[in-house]
């Protein structure tokens, strides 16, 4: 059993795609878990996602400590969208989810998983880097995506498993990291002894 360290329903089903048994250990009502997400200036994105999983994975390991939970690995993951040097995180309302499928329409661009495994006082990470092709997006896509709800809450405001995948002609690395956890590096490290 570990601990995963994420509210995102689409590692839960990862990690259970895996078959590893889990049960979550989110941020109280007193955790500003969103400030961990803050960006810095000149920060490359690949950089960003690795520092983000890091400090929530010591947030996490506080956690566990002060509810006074049982010990267990704890897992966490963080995904960014990057055009270039530029980081897409979570839009904010409808105009900026429509601002961001606007500028990766036709173009490709990076997505950056991290993830970081406490185990018995020792931290392992990895790092998954995929590239990802969209198609040239209408307006009216852009305006029928957005209203369907689906871009918030992810990074870049797109989800690769949604109806979304119509406009991504191409992926270049791991398929469960755009999602959000990649399986091969997690389980390297849920292996490793």
């Amino acid at each position: 059993m570990i601990y995963l360290a994420s509210q995102s329903p689409r590692r839960r089903q990862l990690l259970e795609q895996l078959g590893v048994d889990h049960e979550l250990l989110l941020p109280g009502a007193d955790e500003d878990a969103e400030a961990l997400e803050a960006t810095r200036d000149g920060e490359a994105p690949a950089d960003y996602v690795q520092r983000v999983t890091l400090a929530k994975l010591q947030a996490a390991v506080a956690r566990r400590r002060v509810r006074q939970l049982p010990e267990a690995p704890i897992l966490c993951a963080d995904t960014t969208v990057a055009i270039d040097s530029r980081i897409l995180g979570k839009p904010a309302d409808a105009a900026d989810a429509a601002a961001m499928l606007r500028a990766l329409s036709g173009r490709s661009h990076q997505v950056h998983t991290a993830i970081a495994l406490a185990r018995g006082g020792e931290t392992r990470r990895a790092l998954s880097s995929s590239t990802v092709w969209f198609a040239e997006l209408t307006e009216a896509a852009i305006a029928a995506y957005v209203a369907s709800g689906e871009p918030f809450g992810k990074a870049g405001a797109y989800a690769i498993q949604s109806q979304f995948a119509a406009w991504i002609p191409r992926i270049d690395g791991s398929y469960s990291g755009i999602m959000g956890l990649p399986l091969y590096e997690t389980a390297l490290l849920l292996n490793a002894s």
